[in-house]
């Protein structure tokens, strides 16, 4: 089975929509799975989960879901600064307030993760798990700096053995690394990259009978549109400076 794995789309319509053509103009993707976060920090969640919807990509809460599904208190993100902090509530209170109540329905709905069985369930193969921070909590960032014993301590959590597969989004930085035969993906961000590379992110995996293979893909988009988006939204000028900056500002 070949997978598409999209991440982090975060209410950036044109993003998610150069990467579904990206994906239909391959043509060889079997299907396509979202790894949460559709929401957040830009101008169009209730356009982007229509989107996902109507295409019949199934997926996961990530954090900034879950939140504002249950009208909670933060996003759940992480900041590094005082301003940043300042301006993860002023989109986290745009978001609350853009999403229409079946958009909120939607996120809600969606589950903590997914088990995916490329062969199916009826003989023994590999798994794909989808998560979106880790397999105990979607806050938590799994970043490419972590030890092999959390690797393998996050893997034991949903019982994976070599040959396996974890992927993960959260940290809007794409990195896969190997851990006793268990594979371990960052799927990185469609809409909101943190690497430095403004164009949206996403990653094809074959996973079956032959050895995991991973493509990281990058795409660009009409980044402008969704710059003038934010703007008209109200939405702090920061915001768009971070997408231009491929997450290297300071917002």
């Amino acid at each position: 089975m070949r997978y598409a794995l999209l991440s982090d789309i975060h209410a950036n319509l044109e993003a998610l929509d150069a990467v579904l053509a990206d994906i239909d103009a391959r043509g060889d993707v079997d299907a396509v799975y979202h790894l949460g976060d559709l929401v957040g920090y830009s101008s169009n969640p209730n356009a982007v989960v229509d989107r996902l919807r109507a295409r019949g990509v199934a997926g996961i809460a990530g954090n900034y879901d879950s939140t504002v599904a249950t009208a909670y208190k933060h996003c759940g993100c992480k900041s590094e600064s005082v301003r940043q902090e300042e301006l993860a509530h002023i989109s986290f209170q745009y978001t609350c307030a853009a999403v229409t109540a079946d958009t909120r329905a939607y996120l809600a709905a969606l589950p903590f993760s997914l088990d995916l069985r490329p062969l199916g369930g009826h003989a023994a193969g590999p798994r794909l798990v989808l998560v979106h921070g880790t397999p105990t909590l979607n806050t938590v960032y799994f970043t490419a700096d972590r030890s092999d014993d959390f690797c393998r301590k996050m893997a034991a959590t949903v019982g994976l053995t070599a040959g396996d597969m974890l992927a993960f989004g959260h940290t809007h930085r794409p990195w896969h690394r190997t851990v006793d035969g268990i594979h371990f993906l960052n799927t990185g961000s469609v809409g909101r990259p943190k690497d430095g590379d403004w164009r949206a992110g996403y990653v094809v995996v074959t996973l079956g009978d032959a050895p995991a293979q991973v493509e990281f893909v990058r795409v660009p988009y009409d980044l402008e549109a969704t710059v003038e988006g934010v703007r008209a939204a109200g939405l702090p000028e920061e915001f768009g400076a971070f997408l231009r900056s491929g997450g290297t500002s300071t917002s």
